[in-house]
């Protein structure tokens, strides 16, 4: 048994008495992907001798990864159950993913069920002629009486098919085995067509599987991958694992990534991968779930330790899970040379533009974004009233990480918080709030409440400029900056459609009276298309009035706008104009790169220095 299923085997130990009252025995598993082409395939769990009146059975409502519930048994259908000797137990549907099953004697259980998957998007499940991708919370049922048993994984697929997982190989081809459940469920198997590659780095194995045709530069990717897979000392001084998996899908559409106990799987349309942008989005999130293999699996917040598969997991602190990781990622592909200065700069701009132009920072904190993670939406009103664990909790990481630089006198930064963290709370432990401000006053000697309030605990807006100067850098769009016209309005996106999916909040159009759902018909009594408008409100200047015909609830009715004003182009972020020895040193302290401008505030290359 390799070391990860080791460790997790020794931490889930401390759970058992919490979870079983049975003896030590096998969980096994069958899946037989006997209609492909119609997604289906027929699951069947083999409980052990159960001493209780009844056998709960789950499917769990959400997958690690992705804090929202999800309709995940709807994919099931011709749920039955058997005693040892194959006969019939009566059994009831208690709750969504809950199934009841009635013992008269002690006995061992069978349960079997037709799974219906189709949910690559969702990176739950999805079957095709070409392959199965199975995460176990979308496909494979356990008891929370035998939880924490060893597991075993038998699949029948197709001939010419290849099956890969984080977990340990069984002694059967296409077969799995764990040491308990929680396992399982954080080790996806990816079993199909695809392409298989193998590398070492840093005295660790990596595996890479490619399913989907796309343009993709196996070659690049394998050569950067190594790279990524090299630089974890950049924040911690060991690894969770010997062996790691990486997934890739290039799809017909569906796009994501989501992060394993030992692997991850990322998915691009598959022709998104070529383009230098594409690429950088798809290495960037390579590196950010490669992250969550410390950060999340190996330590994260108390509210998810131990996983609840059955309701939410409450947290006022996934803006560290996610936000921080995020944070991290683009740092560790600067260090390992994958992106260059320019290119790391040019994301932290985007994210910061974003941000200014994002009315829900003034209304919710992180904390509470955090917090309502699981019933998050997206549209007008979550783009006018919240923030996004993501990205703004990017941006709070980045003010912590400047706050610890300067405290600390440029001797640590966030990095050495989260290095503290995996070694005072791997799972399973879970981390609170004191306990981050702990490691915080233990860096800097300061105390660091007033900080988490002001930051977290309620709205707050960054002075980006005066955070930035300290490591030598300032925000600009250019040397003579030019406006253009602002409106405050988002459509949806689709082809020729007019209705107005966001208005921003206090910006001309909400001033004006225009909500989401309108429908734009015409711009001062001329008539508008999805396609020309922008360039029809081009034709004026910031601070005039126009007129708009408009659709509102399926009446017709006019309104007047003033347009407002905002700078034209893309901010950069580039040198001040005198730098100091102080600044540029704060700059590897964030960082660890050289400081990258001449004297002239120019690039100096594309190559990075660690």
């Amino acid at each position: 048994m390799k070391p990860t299923n080791l460790a997790f085997l020794t931490t889930s130990a401390l759970f058992s008495m919490c979870f079983s009252t049975s003896s030590f025995a096998d969980v096994n598993y069958h899946i037989d992907i006997n209609q492909p082409i119609h997604h289906l395939a027929q699951v069947s769990v083999s409980f052990p001798q159960s001493q209780s009146s009844e056998l709960v059975v789950n499917l769990p409502v959400w997958r690690t990864g992705r804090y929202q519930v999800l309709p995940v048994a709807d994919g099931v259908r011709l749920f039955n159950a058997t005693d040892s000797k194959g006969h019939a137990l009566p059994w009831r549907r208690t709750a969504s993913g809950e199934w009841t099953v009635s013992l008269t004697k002690p006995t061992a259980v069978k349960v079997t069920y037709q799974l219906h998957a189709n949910e690559l998007g969702d990176r739950l499940r999805h079957i095709d002629e070409s392959h199965a991708y199975l995460d176990a919370s979308g496909v494979f049922m356990y008891s929370p009486e035998f939880r924490q048993e060893p597991i075993s994984v038998e699949m029948s697929v197709p001939k010419g098919w290849n099956s890969f997982s984080g977990m340990d190989k069984g002694p059967k081809p296409h077969s799995f085995t764990a040491a308990n459940y929680d396992v399982l469920v954080d080790s996806p198997i990816e079993t199909g067509i695809n392409q298989h590659f193998n590398f070492k780095a840093d005295g660790r194995e990596y595996e890479v599987v490619f399913w989907g045709e796309g343009n993709y530069d196996t070659e690049q990717i394998l050569t950067d991958l190594r790279k990524i897979s090299g630089q974890a000392s950049m924040i911690w001084d060991d690894y969770p694992f010997e062996r790691y998996v990486y997934m890739v899908h290039a799809t017909s559409g569906a796009s994501g990534a989501t992060e394993h106990l030992n692997s991850t799987v990322i998915q691009l349309p598959r022709f998104q991968f070529r383009e230098r942008d594409d690429y950088l989005r798809f290495i960037s999130t390579a590196s950010h779930e490669f992250i969550h293999t410390w950060n999340v699996k190996s330590y994260r917040p108390q509210g998810l330790v131990p996983y609840d598969y059955q309701s939410e997991n409450m947290s006022e602190l996934l803006w560290v899970a996610e936000g921080s990781t995020s944070y991290f990622q683009n740092q560790l592909l600067l260090r390992a040379g994958v992106i260059t200065p320019k290119e790391f700069f040019d994301d932290l701009s985007l994210r910061i533009g974003l941000n200014e132009h994002n009315p829900g920072r003034d209304t919710q904190s992180i904390a509470e974004a955090s917090l309502g993670q699981w019933s998050s939406t997206w549209g007008d009103y979550a783009l006018n009233h919240s923030v996004n664990i993501y990205s703004e909790g990017y941006l709070t990481s980045m003010v912590l990480d400047f706050n610890i630089i300067d405290d600390s006198e440029l001797a640590y930064s966030y990095r050495d918080v989260h290095k503290a963290l995996y070694q005072h709370f791997k799972i399973p432990m879970g981390y609170k709030v004191q306990d981050i401000q702990n490691i915080l006053t233990k860096l800097t000697g300061k105390d660091y409440q007033p900080w988490w309030q002001e930051f977290v605990n309620q709205p707050f807006s960054i002075e980006f400029d005066t955070l930035l100067a300290q490591a030598g850098l300032m925000t600009t769009y250019g040397d003579k900056p030019k406006s253009q016209v602002d409106t405050g309005i988002g459509l949806s996106g689709l082809h020729g459609d007019l209705v107005l999916a966001t208005v921003a909040k206090n910006s001309p159009a909400w001033k004006a009276g225009l909500t989401a759902g309108d429908e734009l018909v015409a711009l001062n009594g001329l008539k508008v298309t999805a396609e020309g408008l922008s360039k029809r409100f081009n034709d004026f200047e910031p601070g005039d009035t126009v007129t708009l015909t408009v659709f509102s609830n399926d009446r017709l009715k006019e309104l007047s706008m003033v347009l407002g004003e905002q700078p034209k182009g893309k901010l950069a972020i580039t040198a001040l104009k005198q730098v100091t020895d102080k600044q540029k040193a704060f700059f590897k302290a964030w960082l660890g790169i050289d400081w990258p401008f001449n004297d002239k505030g120019e690039w100096l290359s594309t190559d990075n220095k660690a």
